[in-house]
Parts: structure tokens; C-alpha cells; sequence
């Protein structure tokens, strides 16, 4: 009887709701598609049915990917459709930020429950972080009015190249210290007052940890905002080496605040996406839907699958996102001309068989 009930309290009960919801819905969409007349040069509702079912898998895939290897769906969501789907890209953009923004909403209440997120610091954080998005934002929004074609291209020639070096840092990763020490804290950072403890179960006690260079990380993290808002990415992937790295934030402890930071940043920056006219509720819904049920079986598979595996995956997936994003900026330029299906399937085939034979080294080494 107990774990029948189980299932009536959060986050079950919401879950249950979701599901049923989904399944209502798209029953419903799909059962009206089928008797719905098409208008000339409109596309089929059975079209659209399918077009909007697939945005809800490859949410859920992304989710759970994200989730497991520890980034924001965004880093994934945005260069995979700007590199492999034809629609307009501020409206990629736009719903990229709405997919990071609930990867940070979702892990916020959970983080602050357990006492990991330090909420003086994230607030902070987030000024900087948000001015920074919504910079990046009406930038990108000048770009696609103004800049036309030319624009397009520069943005997936730019993205693909940050998608490189995002990859390259997982590739490498940098020395990231799980509790650091901290000998001497400046005197801007103190008159912030940003210290705090929290209860780490693994050793079981309360741990009281001490920052320094905020000043450096507002700066640091106003740049990774502008990037972020510009191309619809999450920036887990920054934000939390920065703090680890600059401020000297327990590992743990800056990956609560980031995503905390995240789902408060990214609800700025999408104001100017949104005034001009780039979000459009049923492209954004099945995407938002996915992503929880995702992100909840990302959760569950999270201690049951190999890591590195997963990692040289997301390796993998990133690098040939990346080339793809270059190669289609270069053919919107006509620098190349469009090349072949089967070019990207070889390139996709060689990146994996490299990272299917790196995973195989590691693994006789272990």
C-alpha cells in the first residue's frame, strides 16, 4: 500500500499528470489531424502531427543526455536543430533559452531544498548573468533583421565553432578542485558576504566554505551570459568552471548554483526573443514536455550507466553538430556548394568509431 501512495506525492503526482496529459492531447491532436483539410500551399495536420511528436522525442533524448552527462539542454538543442532542420533561426534561438531556462526551473526547488544552492550568490550572479543575456539577445535579434542571409551563416559558422571549443574543453576538462582551499578572501568579496555551509552527505557533516574574485566572476559570467542570450545556449558548461575555477566554489555547490543561475538568467533574455514575435507556444510546448520527462529519466539512469561512455558520446554528438554547422553556414554563403547526405553520415560514422575506439582504450585500461 505504501507504494501505491508513493505515487499520489510530488514529484510522482506531477509526473503521473504530465504523462496522462501528453497522452490526452496528443491522442486528441492526432485523431483531429487525421479529418482536417488542408488548405493550398498549407502543410497536412498529419504533418504537423508528426513534425510536433518528433519535437517531443528528441526533447526527451536531449533531456536525458543533458541530465546524465551533466550540461543544459540548450548546449544541445540549439546547434543540433540550427544545423539540421530548416526552420528560422530566432526561433530556434528563442526556444533554446525557454529549454535552458526550464533545465535550471526544474533543478532549482531541489537544490535549495537540500541546502546546496547558495541563493546570495546565485542573485548576485544573476544580475550579471541576465544583463548580459538580454544583451545577447537584442544582438541577436539585430542580426536577423538586418544582416539577412550574411547573418544567418555568420551565426552557424560562430555557433559551430563554440560548439568546438565547448567540446574540447570535455575533451580536456581542466583541473576542477572539489572542495578548494581558500587562504585569503579580498575585500570585495567579503563585503559581499558570499560564504555559507551545506550538509555533504558523502561525509556525512556540514561543510563551511569561503570564495574569493567575485569581481572576476561577474565578469566572466557577463560574457558567458551575452553568449548565451546571443545563440540560445544554457551555460552550465561556463558557469560552473568559473565558479569552481575563479572563485574557488565547491564543485557541487556551483553546479546547484548554476543551474539556479540559469533558470533566473535565461527568464530575461527571452524577453526580446518574445516581443519580436519568436515564440510560438506549439513549437515550444512539446519541447518543455520532453524536457521534464527527460530530465527525470536522465535522474534515474544517472548512477546506472557508465559515465565516460556517455561523456565521449556527448563528444561525439558535439563535434559533429559543430562541423555540420560550419559546413551549413559555408553553403548559405555559397563558399561551398551544398554538399551530398552522404558526406555527413561518413563524417557522423568516423567521429563515431573514433569515440567508440577511445571508449574501448579507457575501458581495457580500467
Amino acid at each position: 500500500m505504501y507504494s501505491f501512495y508513493k505515487y499520489l506525492k510530488p514529484p510522482w503526482l506531477e509526473i503521473s499528470l504530465l504523462i496522462l496529459l501528453f497522452l490526452i492531447s496528443y491522442t486528441a491532436l492526432g485523431l483531429i489531424s487525421l479529418g482536417m483539410e488542408t488548405p493550398p500551399g498549407g502543410m497536412p495536420a498529419v504533418n504537423i502531427f508528426i513534425l510536433l511528436l518528433g519535437f517531443f522525442l528528441f526533447s526527451f533524448m536531449i533531456a536525458t543526455i543533458a541530465v546524465i552527462s551533466g550540461i543544459g539542454g540548450g548546449v544541445l538543442f540549439t546547434p543540433v536543430m540550427l544545423a539540421f532542420t530548416p526552420i528560422d533561426s530566432l526561433i530556434i534561438r528563442a526556444t533554446g533559452l525557454v529549454v535552458a531556462m526550464f533545465s535550471g526551473l526544474i533543478s532549482t526547488g531541489p537544490h535549495m531544498k537540500r541546502g546546496i544552492g547558495n541563493l546570495r550568490m546565485s542573485i548576485l550572479f544573476a544580475v550579471a548573468y541576465g544583463t548580459g543575456a538580454f544583451s545577447g539577445a537584442q544582438g541577436s535579434i539585430f542580426v536577423w533583421r538586418y544582416l539577412g542571409e550574411e547573418g544567418e551563416a555568420a551565426i552557424r559558422i560562430a555557433l559551430g565553432i563554440i560548439i568546438a571549443l565547448v567540446a574540447a574543453y570535455f575533451i580536456f576538462g581542466g583541473q576542477k578542485l572539489e572542495w578548494p582551499k581558500i587562504e585569503t578572501v579580498d575585500r570585495f568579496t567579503r563585503w559581499l558576504n558570499l560564504s555559507q555551509s551545506y550538509y555533504e552527505p558523502s561525509l556525512d557533516r556540514v561543510l563551511e566554505y569561503k570564495v574569493t574574485r567575485a569581481g572576476y566572476a561577474l565578469a566572466a559570467i557577463f560574457f558567458v551570459g551575452i553568449i548565451s542570450g546571443f545563440f540560445g545556449l544554457g551555460a552550465g558548461w561556463a558557469i560552473v568552471p568559473v565558479q569552481n575555477l575563479v572563485m574557488g566554489v565547491p564543485l557541487k555547490v556551483a553546479a546547484a548554483n548554476s543551474t539556479i543561475l540559469i533558470g533566473m538568467g535565461d527568464c530575461i533574455a527571452v524577453w526580446p526573443y518574445l516581443l519580436a514575435g519568436a515564440l510560438i507556444p506549439l513549437f515550444v510546448a512539446p519541447w518543455v514536455v520532453g524536457l521534464v520527462l527527460g530530465g527525470r529519466l536522465g535522474a534515474f539512469l544517472l548512477y546506472r550507466v557508465k559515465a565516460e561512455f556517455v561523456r565521449l558520446l556527448l563528444i561525439a554528438i558535439l563535434f559533429f553538430t559543430s562541423i555540420s554547422l560550419v559546413i551549413r553556414g559555408l553553403e548559405i554563403l555559397e563558399i561551398i556548394r551544398e554538399l551530398p547526405g552522404y558526406v555527413s553520415i561518413l563524417i557522423f560514422a568516423a567521429i563515431l568509431l573514433f569515440v567508440m575506439r577511445s571508449y574501448f582504450k579507457s575501458s581495457c585500461r580500467g
